[in-house]
């Protein structure tokens, strides 16, 4: 767990200091964590544009559990078949680019 600390506290910083992140899905929690603190702050804002960022963030957890989910229902319905679906997309996307 203090593992998982350093990592949110470096993630914050560099949130707060408008730096990229350095691992993308730990970087969108933070995003929302912080939008979400900053709606719940009595002071100043931090983060000039929280709404917006929240409602990105929002969205891209959003999407990420979405793809998790549909990643699980594939692994129980096709087994190790399921490996073969995001090759095939990759496959489809070079074809047609």
């Amino acid at each position: 767990m203090i593992a998982v600390c350093a990592m949110a506290c470096q993630h914050a910083l560099l949130r707060l200091a408008n730096a990229p992140a350095t691992a993308v899905m730990t970087g969108n929690i933070t995003n929302l964590v912080l939008s979400l603190l900053e709606m719940r702050a009595q002071r100043d804002p931090l983060i000039a544009d929280r709404n917006e960022r929240l409602a990105i963030s929002l969205s891209l957890l959003l999407g990420f559990l979405a793809g998790c989910l549909s990643a699980a229902v594939a692994v129980y319905f096709m087994q190790d078949w399921s490996w073969l679906f995001p090759a095939g997309l990759a496959f489809a996307a070079i074809l047609l680019s």
